[in-house]
């Protein structure tokens, strides 16, 4: 097959809807020809082969930081990847086109579909359609949410990564459409056995570990409050990844008394953040919601037990008590007692932490990979369409 991610964010841009779709479109190119189209912003390559991945870059211009979009460069996005689109689906042949966000990323890919005369199958990722922290969350404006259901009612197909991503889609927008639920996955983390004086810790810290954008939806602030109620010397936390929030959380653990065991790590390279999971005692984090939570999975590659709120599409696979505890919704004060709790006991996050290993073989990336491409397939055939490579090979052949 030959296949067109549209994504307004693709690393090193944003976050995990990013991320996954770079997993994703990696793990495809094993077998099948596919393209990116996505911001360029700073000094990224308009165009680039990455891994077997074709990625063309629109400029957007207004965008200025890498771990976080703003209004003018999604805008951008829209528009010049329709006009840039428009361009190269009249020289090229694809199968089928995979929109990553129902915004902002939506209505390009699926002019773009309609365009190439193509099935258009949209993935939303959970912050698409619902995100508490921002006062412009779709579901919180009625054009917007008309917007969002226009766009699943017009795709051939549409993924939800979660349960919760799958109700907030019927419950706010469209409870008619019949959504495939296809559970997210990362790639195998590197084998790492990293040493914690390297890190600038020591073996009798209590190490807890965060992983995400700096921004208001992860709380992070909650944590930091967290390690200053713990009140235990011994007790770090390491926070790794940049975003607009980092000021004002430097500021908020210096008011705390605990900047000296708030480690703010800022954006490290993969094989760095899989080290510092695996040096660390649990992960935890305040997040107010994650449409799935790709770096719960890490962690628990990683051994790590897992602290966090009940609200999000990680309560598809993490379990109370089992991969470690889920806690009411800013159930601060639980929150805290839980992990002095599993922080007490070394046991129990030892048996936490090999079940997670167990169970997070089920959530690699191959796996997703597989759902995706015969989805994709379904929605060609009932295209009544051959692959483009297949019609490509016909026509040498053809008298």
């Amino acid at each position: 097959m030959r296949i067109l991610f549209c994504n307004y964010e693709y690393p090193p841009l944003g976050g995990g809807g990013g991320v996954v779709n770079a997993a994703l479109a990696r793990e495809l190119a094993r077998t099948h020809e596919v393209t990116v189209l996505t911001s360029q912003a700073f000094d990224l390559p308009r165009q680039s082969l990455e891994d077997g991945v074709r990625i063309l870059r629109v400029p957007v211009w207004f965008r200025r930081r890498e771990a976080a979009a703003n209004l003018p460069s999604m805008a951008a996005y829209v528009v010049n990847a329709v006009r840039m689109g428009r361009g190269f689906l009249r020289r090229e042949r694809f199968d089928v086109v995979n929109t990553h966000f129902a915004l902002p990323t939506g209505p390009a890919g699926q002019y773009l579909a309609r365009f190439g005369g193509l099935p258009n199958v949209l993935s939303v990722h959970g912050g698409d359609l619902y995100d508490p922290s921002k006062k412009y969350s779709p579901h919180r404006h009625a054009w917007l949410r008309a917007c969002v259901r226009r766009l699943a009612l017009a795709a051939d197909a549409v993924v939800a990564q979660s349960r919760n991503t799958l109700e907030n889609l019927h419950r706010y927008y469209a409870p008619e459409v019949d959504a495939e639920l296809i559970p997210l996955g990362i790639e195998r983390p590197p084998a790492v056995a990293p040493r914690r004086g390297d890190h600038g810790l020591g073996d009798a810290d209590l190490v807890l570990v965060t992983v995400g954008r700096l921004v208001a939806r992860k709380a992070v602030e909650q944590l930091i409050d967290a390690v200053a109620e713990l009140a235990d010397p011994r007790v770090k936390l390491l926070v790794i990844g940049t975003g607009p929030a980092a000021e004002a959380l430097a500021e908020r653990a210096r008011q705390r008394s605990v900047a000296e065991r708030v480690r703010f790590m800022g954006a490290v390279p993969e094989r760095t953040k899989h080290e510092l999971l695996a040096l660390s005692d649990l992960y935890v984090s305040t997040s107010q919601h994650e449409g799935f939570g790709l770096v719960f999975l890490e962690a628990m590659a990683a051994g790590l037990p897992v602290v966090c709120y009940d609200r999000g599409g990680q309560v598809d696979f993490l379990e109370d008590g089992v991969t470690g505890r889920l806690v009411s919704l800013n159930d601060r004060a639980a929150f805290v007692a839980r992990c002095r709790e599993l922080l007490a006991d070394a046991a129990l996050r030892r048996q936490m932490g090999a079940g997670n290993r167990a169970r997070v073989e089920q959530l690699f990336i191959d796996r997703c990979a597989r759902r995706y491409e015969a989805l994709f397939a379904s929605v060609i055939e009932r295209k009544g369409r051959a692959p483009a490579a297949a019609r490509v090979a016909g026509s040498r052949v053809a008298p």
